[in-house]
């Protein structure tokens, strides 16, 4: 992850400007709050690097089902859709 954030310095056209990530869907929001933890530390270590075209502003974790923990572990972007818009329901393919 550290080496292909870097090689983007050679991309004028190319700004990094933060990580997302989905964690696997679990009952328990708690059984994924390790992930978000991780993605956090990530985040926070290639903001260290100070690297070119490289600013880290948004880390975007969380999804409907665990934003909360994701919030605790640093999220600044979260995606609730379906708070938002209900369960899809998708027809069986025959």
């Amino acid at each position: 992850m550290y080496d292909f954030v870097k090689a983007m310095e050679q991309f004028d056209n190319i700004k990094v400007l933060g990580l997302m990530t989905v964690a696997p869907f679990s009952e328990n929001p708690e059984d994924v709050r390790w992930v978000f933890r991780k993605m956090k530390e990530i985040f926070d270590k290639i903001s260290d690097m100070k690297l070119i075209n490289t600013e880290m502003k948004y880390l975007s974790m969380g999804m409907t089902n665990d934003f909360e923990i994701a919030i605790e572990e640093g999220a600044n972007i979260v995606r609730i859709g379906t708070a938002v818009s209900g369960k899809r329901f998708y027809k069986e393919e025959k």
